[in-house]
């Protein structure tokens, strides 16, 4: 199911070095270790390579034990935008950075759980992505209790802009730059996307479009209002239909978007009318939009997008079509 306008819009729009080994810590002399004596100091050459990737990398974290580090991509990890621990995000550097354009991820979670860096959420897309010589930042945010709906939506927006001036100094294209979320996350993208004063307030630059997985409140007043509602949906957003309004893409769109294409899982009841109705409002505006109606199930929408499949490669020829350069 293909929904589009003709018009193109913009909208608001590392590999980790390792610890020194501990032989060679000792052979620079940190060692009373009697062997020293017989090992051959690291020539000049190798010490340089180190110091440069450090000055990118700057503090390494600790090794992550999931699968997405276990790859080639240069990965710089929890960088900070803000001082809750939560207020993290991850950057994957393809191998030439010049010109490179830039996927930020948003992950799910029903706004109180997830993390940017768990397989399921990160690995195939990351991997698959900076091969083709994009980079590819996943973030944290804060979680309910702690923050709201819309104070994720401001740490997202945070995150972006963060990410945004990092991407440009390491030599990306501060204008191929596409936001892209699951679930939560896509309602926080969605949320961000159609208010404008967030990201105003973030210092976000323009971006090349949205990419929406499978979003469970993009009309958060209508979700909030059926009487099927899961559990989850009344913890984030309460009772209050003043607050519903206020944190519903629906409701706060009112102009036009960066293009944006919304995924939505045909398995579930509510979804893909839902999406399909928010980008009927969203062409109203001048948006170009489309809409991608998958027979997968709410998490595969998310786990299988980075394979090697034919969905994957639907998202990506809409990338290819706002202007994105993955692999050329």
């Amino acid at each position: 199911m293909d929904e589009r306008t003709s018009r193109p819009a913009q909208g608001f729009a590392s590999r980790r070095p390792r610890p020194t080994p501990r032989r060679a810590r000792e052979s620079c002399g940190s060692s009373p270790d009697p062997m020293n004596a017989r090992r051959r100091p690291w020539p000049l050459f190798a010490f340089a390579a180190v110091a440069a990737l450090g000055l990118w990398l700057r503090d390494p974290q600790p090794p992550a034990a999931n699968a997405a580090e276990r790859n080639d991509a240069a990965a710089m990890r929890d960088i900070a935008y803000g001082p809750h621990p939560s207020q993290r995000y991850d950057v994957y550097a393809p191998a030439k950075t010049a010109g490179a354009p830039t996927i930020f991820f948003v992950h799910g979670g029903g706004w109180r759980r997830g993390d940017k860096a768990s397989a399921g959420t990160i690995d195939a897309k990351q991997r698959r992505w900076t091969a083709m010589g994009a980079f590819v930042v996943s973030t944290n945010y804060r979680m309910l209790p702690d923050a709201d709906p819309l104070e994720q939506a401001r740490d997202v927006a945070r995150a972006i802009a963060s990410a945004q001036q990092r991407v440009a100094a390491a030599g990306g294209d501060p204008n191929a730059f596409v936001l892209m979320g699951h679930s939560a996350g896509a309602h926080l993208v969605a949320l961000v996307a159609t208010t404008p004063e967030i990201a105003r307030a973030a210092g976000v630059a323009p971006w090349r479009g949205n990419v929406l997985l499978d979003s469970g409140a993009i009309d958060t007043v209508k979700t909030m209002e059926t009487a099927r509602k899961p559990a989850l949906f009344a913890e984030a957003f309460g009772d209050d239909p003043a607050y519903w309004r206020s944190a519903s893409p629906m409701h706060r769109l009112s102009g036009r978007l960066a293009p944006t294409l919304a995924v939505c899982a045909s398995e579930r009841v509510d979804s893909c009318p839902n999406n399909t109705a928010f980008l009927r409002k969203a062409r109203e505006y001048g948006t170009r939009t489309q809409l991608l109606a998958k027979p997968l199930s709410h998490s595969d929408i998310n786990r299988d997008l980075g394979e090697d499949n034919a969905y994957t490669l639907e998202v990506e020829a809409f990338l290819r079509e706002i202007g994105l350069r993955l692999g050329d």
